[in-house]
């Protein structure tokens, strides 16, 4: 047996090794990974280079690995959803919400987490995760997040303002969860997001800057609040808009061409080393030993 196993991991190495002599590519475990779908194939052989494709034909993404390699300047950022135990009901804000199962054995707690991704150009996604511990529900959240990535429009609809620019919504929205419904309105430009912290969050990685908004329902409820938004923002894609209407709503659906611009400028920027003096460093040393 012990034979048999060596040959062929000496096989391997030989095979391997002619690949290298021949210029044959190697696949690192990423790009297996990536190539499990025939979507993640078609990505990694350079057939599908736009995340645009994807969504306009209602591809399923099916792997993560896809929306890293076509959105390289994808954020994300997790919502606080949960609150920490603290004395008559003033617990702070986090990022997970814990529930326990009463047993025999004893409690079982469980952690959620709810994770937003975007590229701050009209693409969002949001994802929710549940595990017995923080890090694989914070994982799984980022990772549902990243299947569940939608576009947007974005526009200046709002009739005080007629800058030309992208900068809101091109015209009113609104999304219903459970008991929660939210209103969002477009706003003229220097309003600023005038919403919820966490919705704050969701529209600035959707690329929203300006925007108003009323809530009715059972608004404290942040899930359904949440699912609310991202109800109405979807709404934004379903609705047929004519040619006059994007010239008129200055409508934009993905980056505009500044922020193509913009980001060209920042991928061939290098980052600055700055020179210390020796004088500089001598007070670090000091402050460390004091």
């Amino acid at each position: 047996m012990d034979k048999k196993i060596k040959d062929e991991e000496m096989k391997k190495e030989l095979t391997e090794i002619v690949q290298v002599e021949e210029g044959v590519s190697i696949t690192s475990k990423e790009e297996k990974l990536l190539a499990k779908t025939e979507l993640g194939k078609k990505v990694s052989r350079g057939e599908i280079t736009d995340i645009n494709y994807i969504l306009d034909n209602g591809y399923v993404i099916m792997e993560s690995g896809i929306v890293e390699t076509l959105i390289p300047n994808l954020q994300n950022d997790l919502l606080l959803i949960g609150r920490a135990k603290g004395k008559f009901g003033g617990g702070k804000r986090r990022i997970f919400r814990q529930t326990q199962k009463k047993t025999k054995e004893g409690n079982k707690p469980r952690f959620a987490t709810l994770a937003i991704v975007g590229n701050k150009q009209g693409i969002i996604g949001m994802g929710y995760g549940k595990s017995k511990e923080t890090v694989p529900a914070r994982e799984k959240a980022i990772r549902n997040a990243k299947f569940n990535i939608f576009k947007i429009r974005r526009g200046c609809g709002s009739w005080e303002c007629g800058c030309g620019e992208p900068h809101s919504l091109p015209f009113t929205i609104e999304g219903k969860c459970g008991s929660s419904i939210i209103k969002l309105i477009p706003a003229p430009k220097g309003t600023g997001l005038k919403v919820d912290k966490e919705i704050a969050k969701i529209l600035d990685l959707a690329g929203i800057k300006d925007v108003w908004s009323k809530t009715f329902g059972q608004s404290r409820t942040k899930i359904n609040l949440i699912k609310a938004v991202e109800d109405a923002l979807k709404q934004l894609m379903k609705t047929k808009l004519q040619e006059v209407h994007y010239q008129r709503l200055s409508v934009a659906e993905g980056p505009t061409e500044k922020e193509k611009v913009q980001q060209k400028e920042e991928e061939g920027k290098q980052p600055e080393v700055k020179e210390v003096s020796k004088y500089e460093k001598r007070k670090r040393v000091t402050k460390r030993r004091k």
